[in-house]
């Protein structure tokens, strides 16, 4: 099946003449239904839901600590598509996991992937998974419409780039620094050929992420881009009840924004 309606929502986004905006929030770190519910209506074109787990390697400290936060609540990957499938009539806008493979080994692939179609997840992000070690995944959402997101770096060789682009589903994931996730002052210098790049070469829109958390990265970064991933900076406002940073984030792709 091809794989569609991730695509078509950022591409909405973009014949609007506004960047995409996809916040990433950890399933059962707060209220998973008014998390949701609060980003769609605040104008996120996707949501990226982290699924907690005990060895988070890409992670910072605060979307770590957001993790243990939903662990010691009890959450799960089984849990959150639960909740998920409760709440899918109304959520409007595509639903990304992002988990590490071990769960959805736990879970077993091809439950986890009939549970995805159930609960309105149009894309998979596996960041411990590499491209030579998917097809497990691959086979498992190939008659789905869940879009498995790659992940491109800063270090990637050409020809390794060229490679994860043309297996690209739903949109590329270009992460915009070395290291793990967390509020960033600045980016490599790099950045702007590496994005004009993937662009040039990708079948389905590039979207940045890593250390974006403030409307002037938004914008700036975005503008490079098809629009960006915000994880730190949406995990801790939430916790600390501050919804109007995360509207102004949303804002900051936005069309009256950007012109």
């Amino acid at each position: 099946m091809t794989k569609t309606t991730l695509t078509e929502a950022i591409q909405k986004r973009l014949n609007e003449g506004e960047k995409a905006f996809i916040p990433y929030i950890m399933g059962g770190d707060g209220s998973l239904k008014e998390q949701i519910l609060f980003l769609q209506s605040a104008g996120a074109t996707a949501i990226e839901v982290g699924i907690p787990f005990s060895d988070p390697v890409a992670d910072g400290p605060t979307i770590q600590r957001a993790g243990e936060r939903a662990l010691q609540n009890g959450l799960t990957l089984r849990t959150i598509l639960e909740e998920l499938t409760v709440i899918r009539d109304e959520v409007t806008i595509p639903l990304i996991i992002m988990s590490y493979i071990n769960p959805i080994l736990s879970y077993g692939i091809d439950a986890f992937a009939q549970a995805c179609t159930k609960s309105g997840v149009y894309g998979l992000i596996a960041p411990d998974v590499p491209l030579e070690e998917s097809e497990l995944l691959e086979n498992a959402l190939l008659e789905t419409d869940v879009a498995l997101v790659q992940l491109v770096s800063l270090t990637s060789p050409p020809g390794r780039i060229e490679k994860i682009v043309a297996a690209g589903e739903g949109f590329i994931y270009a992460v915009t620094v070395n290291g793990i996730t967390g509020v960033r002052d600045g980016f490599n210098d790099q950045l702007e050929q590496h994005l004009k790049h993937l662009k040039n070469i990708s079948p389905v829109p590039v979207l940045a992420g890593f250390g974006i958390s403030t409307p002037e990265q938004v914008k700036s970064v975005g503008s490079l881009a098809d629009g960006v991933i915000v994880g730190s900076a949406i995990v801790e406002a939430f916790h600390q009840n501050e919804l109007e940073k995360i509207q102004e984030l949303v804002q900051a792709s936005k069309k009256e924004v950007l012109n």
